[in-house]
């Protein structure tokens, strides 16, 4: 298979198609290899419009969703970003000049991806997804989505800092877009999205009497 063939129609027909008009990030969805981050028997999928398995429950983000969600983080080089669960993302953003941690709580995702990430320059954890390794970031991105808003997640990012994540609750999530300021935090809606929940974030069924 052709990859480098797919990823030019990946970006053509997936990306710059839906608004993403952001030359670097196009660039940079166009050099990453994705087919190196997902599971080798589902390489041939890479490029597909779908979520093709990294390991365990990972899966990659559709290229459409993950560029809407990254153009609107306004990632800019030099900057400081956390991925969680999103290894191709990290990837992405290393590309685009960003210093990128990558966590994961399953170490399988990294026997996958780590040989890819380590090229890219990506550092790698391994921790409960819950528990941000490190503070003070300039972004903050998933690609799975969460059940509810990231308390933890927000509390990492500076002052000024932004968190892009789909939240979702139901059949269908909606990506959004948080921003920390000093005196609180915004939340704007972005688009619809459908990324798997990580069923680790949440929480566990109560019973009142």
């Amino acid at each position: 298979m052709d990859f480098a063939a797919a990823r030019k129609v990946m970006v053509d027909s997936q990306v710059r198609v839906n608004d993403v008009t952001d030359r670097d990030l196009q660039a940079a969805m166009g050099a990453v290899e994705r087919e190196r981050f997902c599971a080798a028997d589902r390489a041939f999928a890479a490029y597909a419009d779908n979520e093709p398995e990294i390991a365990g429950e990972r899966r990659l983000m559709l290229p459409r969703d993950l560029a809407k969600l990254l153009q609107a983080l306004d990632a800019r080089a030099g900057e400081k970003a956390l991925v969680v669960a999103g290894p191709y993302a990290a990837a992405v953003l290393a590309r685009m000049g960003l210093t990128v941690t990558a966590q994961e709580s399953d170490a399988a995702v990294f026997e996958v991806t780590g040989a890819a990430l380590a090229d890219e320059g990506v550092a790698t954890a391994v921790a409960p997804l819950n528990q941000p390794q490190g503070e003070g970031y300039d972004l903050i991105v998933s690609e799975a989505a969460v059940p509810a808003r990231p308390e933890s997640w927000l509390a990492a990012l500076r002052p000024g800092g932004r968190l892009a994540v789909v939240e979702r609750s139901g059949p269908v999530g909606k990506a959004v877009l948080y921003v920390r300021g000093r005196d609180g935090v915004s939340r704007r809606e972005l688009f619809d999205a459908t990324p798997p929940v990580l069923t680790e974030l949440v929480p566990e069924p109560s019973f009142a009497l």
